[in-house]
């Protein structure tokens, strides 16, 4: 008797649940009498408009074999080819391509620099562009980046992205880095903090990532971290720039014609004194000399950059460590000779923030202000 009660008590439970189910069903369930959707409601979120510029590069490269990763040709890709190659893009923006140039990034100069970030300036005026990617080759990406972070004048996102390994290759990147960027470049977070750079699914301010690696797919560092990450479809961002950029500078690349030429010269032992000359006598307006250690100066290079500051060419100390500050009036007393010194941007970067201030001033006082402000 105990028995069958116990089957009578289970039976009722799980008819109980079984009606229960049932109901739950018939109200989540549509019915052909509900009501239609509100008209002019919106099915999904409306998807960001996004603008993917062509520059050539890794990215749009190509290897004689799916095993070559570092040996191939660059910028032979159309970026369209790129788009189509990542059709999920399409499910997070409506994109489309503009092939601006087709080139390995080493090939960039001050001119294609301006070219570039003109017709970027001009797209994100456009009402209907809410964000802008970049493609581009890895060796120079950084100089591009800090180079528009310091120019354009919007918020909107822009987001440099380029890979290690070309579309061919066993392991390459540039699909799933171009789909981060887009998605970056698609996020409404992404407004405000300038340029930035997305591979290898970090996500970089243009001031800070440099390339520390000839071939590994996590080249891309900055010396403070990066901004965030992208982990499945998501963008996590964890610290914003400090330094200045976009509309909080006084450059406007819609107002930047010319750029004044700016020569790096790179020390080691035995540098050739005539490498300053050369750049003196070649028209340079400055001259970043990358230097060992804390901005250290040969005793017999001295004089040339000394020689060279007197025919009016600004004189930058900067350090080949790749990090770190450089102390004005440590190692070299730059008071006295009228030098300046980098804070902690690397020789190319100084290149690019020198090259802008000298449209502003020559006052070394305030070239001084310029290189610790930004």
């Amino acid at each position: 008797m105990k028995r069958f009660a116990r089957l009578n008590t289970l039976s009722v439970l799980l008819l109980a649940a079984s009606l229960a189910t049932g109901v739950a069903h018939a109200q989540l369930a549509p019915s052909a009498s509900a009501a239609p959707t509100q008209a002019g409601a919106p099915s999904e979120a409306r998807k960001a408009n996004i603008v993917i510029i062509g520059t050539g590069g890794t990215i749009a490269g190509a290897g004689a074999a799916a095993t070559n990763t570092a040996a191939y040709q660059s910028a032979v890709v159309p970026v369209d080819k790129i788009i189509a190659s990542v059709p999920e893009i399409a499910k997070i923006a409506n994109v489309k391509g503009e092939q601006v140039f087709q080139i390995g990034s080493e090939s960039f100069n001050n001119e294609r620099l301006l070219k570039l970030g003109k017709r970027v300036s001009e797209l994100l005026r456009q009402p209907d562009v809410d964000g802008i990617v970049i493609t581009h080759g890895t060796d120079t990406i950084e100089e591009t980046a800090y180079f528009l972070n310091l120019t354009l004048k919007s918020d909107k996102p822009v987001v440099v992205v380029g890979s290690m390994r070309p579309g061919t290759a066993l392991g390459a990147d540039g699909a799933l880095n171009l789909y981060d960027a887009v998605l970056v470049a698609s996020s409404p977070e992404s407004r405000g903090k300038g340029t930035l750079a997305v591979l290898n699914d970090e996500i970089h301010t243009g001031r800070d990532v440099t390339k520390t690696n000839t071939f590994k797919v996590e080249t891309f560092r900055s010396p403070f971290g990066p901004l965030g990450y992208v982990v499945e479809g998501r963008t996590l961002y964890f610290r914003l720039p400090a330094r200045p950029h976009t509309m909080q500078t006084e450059w406007d690349i819609d107002k930047l014609d010319k750029l004044p030429e700016v020569a790096v010269v790179y020390a080691y032992g035995n540098v050739n004194p005539a490498s300053v000359d050369a750049a003196v006598k070649n028209g340079a307006k400055a001259i970043v000399y990358a230097a060992t250690g804390n901005g250290s100066v040969g005793d017999y290079m001295v004089e040339p950059l000394k020689a060279a500051r007197a025919k009016g060419v600004q004189i930058v100390r900067a350090s080949r460590t790749g990090g770190g500050v450089v102390i004005r009036n440590a190692e070299q007393p730059d008071d006295k000779y009228d030098w300046l010194v980098t804070d902690d941007q690397l020789p190319q970067k100084a290149r690019i923030l020198m090259a802008l201030a000298l449209t502003k001033t020559n006052d070394t006082k305030e070239l001084q202000k310029i290189l610790w402000k930004y």
